[in-house]
């Protein structure tokens, strides 16, 4: 299979829904897409138009001062230690890494890959374009002895849910028995919400307790995007086995998939703030507490959604019903079959909106 065998961009079918929205007396309220509204912050901007006088090729390896900063941000913040530059890529935002990584690993057709049930299509989309075989499940038991590459999403899209240190660890053996590359995709681990992630690091594939201090095989995949609002930057990078960094590193020579120049000097910016994301961080829980008991309220159930930047809910009904109903309150969501067959009765809705949209979406939610 090709990229021209691809289906058409699913999100086409959301049109006539949004038009519904539209036609509120008080405009849309779209949480369908998880896009950051709130502004860049400052020290990166600044960093940035600094860096301006970018004359060279930058390096598809990434600036020392990038790597060491991914090296120490993981430390901190992650809890992940003994990690070195070596360890560390740029990614060119990481949903290119989510869709090339089979191509990358020389995966085709015989390999499995494995993601999760309630996932972010491109998983799907990175295999078959290689011409493996997708395979959605979250039990390791499950995964067949043909797997060669299984992805975690931890918090995971669309449904919030965390897996453990624990959970991870049974992850990474089962991959390791079976030969296969473990990649976590955890680009929205500074967003945790319930007991006991509102506290305590959401755990990386990388973590020590995950991996006994052998990173052999295991991936991280992070972005900047939600923590930073540098969704417009594609600002992103993969850590982990020094080995398979390097095999990627090769690959992304031959094709140029550098990351600019100014970019990896914002993200030496990003990384090394912390006041930035935890003021971001508080904009997501005051929009979600008051989004969440609102939904409730109109008589969904929300399912996971301890972390992250969207709520997963369901009322019971066909999703394409609920999104209607929703629409005819000038609310755009996002259905649950774009995650995959098992949520036909799901919906996503982002908490990326202004709090002046968030606190309109509520107040119609409320009386339906």
């Amino acid at each position: 299979m090709g990229v021209g065998d691809l289906a058409d961009y699913p999100w086409d079918a959301v049109a006539p829904y949004a038009a519904r929205a539209r036609e509120h007396a008080d405009g849309i309220v779209d949480l369908s897409i998880g896009s950051p509204v709130d502004a860049t912050p400052a020290v990166i901007r600044e960093a940035l138009a600094a860096a301006t006088d970018a004359h060279a090729y930058p390096q598809t390896v990434g600036t020392p001062a990038l790597r060491e900063a991914v090296v120490e941000w993981f430390a901190r913040r992650r809890g992940v230690h003994g990690l070195t530059p070596d360890s560390i890529l740029p990614t060119i935002g990481s949903k290119e890494l989510v869709a090339l990584l089979p191509t990358l690993l020389d995966l085709g057709p015989g390999d499995v890959v494995v993601h999760p049930r309630a996932a972010y299509p491109t998983y799907e989309v990175g295999a078959r374009v290689a011409g493996a075989t997708p395979f959605p499940s979250d039990d390791p038991a499950e995964w067949p002895a043909e797997t060669r590459l299984v992805w975690l999403n931890s918090p995971g899209n669309p449904d919030g849910r965390v897996r453990d240190a624990e959970g991870l660890r049974v992850a990474r053996e089962r991959a390791r028995h079976l030969g296969a590359v473990l990649a976590g995709d955890e680009c929205y681990a500074e967003l945790g919400w319930d007991a006991p992630w509102d506290v305590e690091p959401i755990p990386s594939v990388l973590d020590e307790r995950v991996t006994g201090g052998d990173l052999t095989g295991v991936l991280s995949v992070y972005s900047l995007s939600k923590q930073s609002n540098l969704a417009g930057y594609r600002a992103a990078f993969v850590a982990g086995d020094p080995e398979l960094i390097a095999r990627l590193l090769t690959a992304r020579k031959h094709l140029g998939l550098m990351l600019p120049g100014p970019v990896q000097a914002a993200m030496v910016a990003a990384l090394g703030d912390d006041a930035h994301v935890a003021a971001q961080k508080g904009l997501y829980r005051a929009r979600r507490d008051v989004l969440k008991p609102a939904l409730e309220s109109a008589g969904f159930r929300v399912d996971g959604s301890e972390a992250g930047l969207y709520l997963w809910a369901t009322e019971g009904r066909d999703a394409w019903e609920s999104l209607g109903r929703l629409a005819d309150l000038g609310i755009l969501a996002g259905p649950g079959v774009f995650y995959g067959t098992f949520f036909p009765q799901h919906v996503r809705l982002s908490l990326t909106a202004s709090d002046e949209r968030i606190t309109a979406a509520a107040a119609r939610l409320r009386p339906a």
